[in-house]
């Protein structure tokens, strides 16, 4: 994975790495933040939470960023992690890790060098990341506009990241946490925009039913989660979603804040359904 651009590392980016990232394709949101009335019981469910992620492992956690990047300069590390962010969309991490480290090892982690390559190349070095061919034409012409916009630096603001082709909101504020050590916004993937709807935390603007995208999970999110949890939420709802709070079946009775969930045992199988598919067939 790749390394941050900051060699002492802040509290809570130690939290942060390349989680399954769904690069939903809105590039900016109309949306303004407005401060409002923060769900009930929020801080107990984060620390409950906190308390299971700690005790179970996820795949969340088998990834380390710095690995084999550590030497690259300032200027290569944020290109690095624009260009791990880019590969991470609607990929495993193990997956997004592999793909990168081909990259770093082939020389190919800059964007004079990657401007350079053959788009061939580059495909067979990131296969088998979701949509290889096209990341590799959107890899292609980042590292033109980074070469030629940036002297082979990348953007630095989240509106200027938007411009680039296949940055999507969740990967712009992934890279500003990451590369530049900015705060600016919730990093938000399908785990976080699951779970915050389960638990009743994000609705759409002026309505109460729950948001219908990650971009509008993000905005709901930051109208009233303090500011100093924006980076740890994703990794600790990520590695929760991995394992406790699953897309199917989630585990509720394993979990220890289901007495504050609305969501609680309402997606599990029903007994009936759990028995017939367990009760061995009858022979004729």
């Amino acid at each position: 994975m790749i390394a941050k651009e900051v060699k002492t590392e802040s509290p809570d980016q130690k939290f942060l790495r390349y989680p399954e990232i769904e690069d939903f394709a809105n590039k900016s949101s109309n949306i303004n933040s407005q401060s409002i009335q923060p769900p009930a019981n929020w801080e107990r469910v984060i620390e409950g939470i906190r308390k299971m992620r700690s005790s179970e492992h996820a795949p969340v956690d088998s990834i380390d960023p710095d690995e084999g990047v550590t030497s690259l300069q300032p200027k290569e590390r944020r290109f690095a992690v624009l260009i791990g962010s880019l590969l991470s969309s609607q990929t495993k991490g193990h997956v997004t890790h592999e793909a990168n480290q081909r990259l770093l090892e082939n020389g190919l982690l800059s964007a004079d060098s990657m401007d350079k390559a053959d788009e061939v190349t580059i495909k067979t070095l990131i296969y088998p990341v979701g949509f290889y061919t096209r990341k590799a034409r959107h890899l292609k012409q980042v590292a033109k506009i980074c070469v030629s916009k940036y002297d082979g630096d990348i953007p630095s603001t989240v509106d200027e990241l938007l411009l680039l082709p296949g940055v999507g909101p969740k990967i712009a504020h992934l890279v500003m946490i990451m590369a530049w050590n900015k705060v600016e916004g919730i990093c938000v993937d399908t785990h976080v925009h699951r779970v915050s709807n389960r638990l009743g935390w994000v609705s759409q603007p002026g309505k109460k039913q729950g948001t219908r995208s990650p971009e509008e999970t993000r905005v709901s999110l930051q109208q009233w989660l303090p500011k100093e949890e924006w980076v740890s939420i994703n990794l600790l709802l990520v590695g929760f979603g991995q394992t406790i709070c699953t897309p199917l079946r989630p585990r509720c009775a394993k979990c220890t804040v289901s007495q504050f969930c609305p969501s609680a045992f309402k997606e599990m199988s029903s007994p009936a359904s759990t028995s017939r598919t367990l009760s061995p067939k009858k022979k004729h």
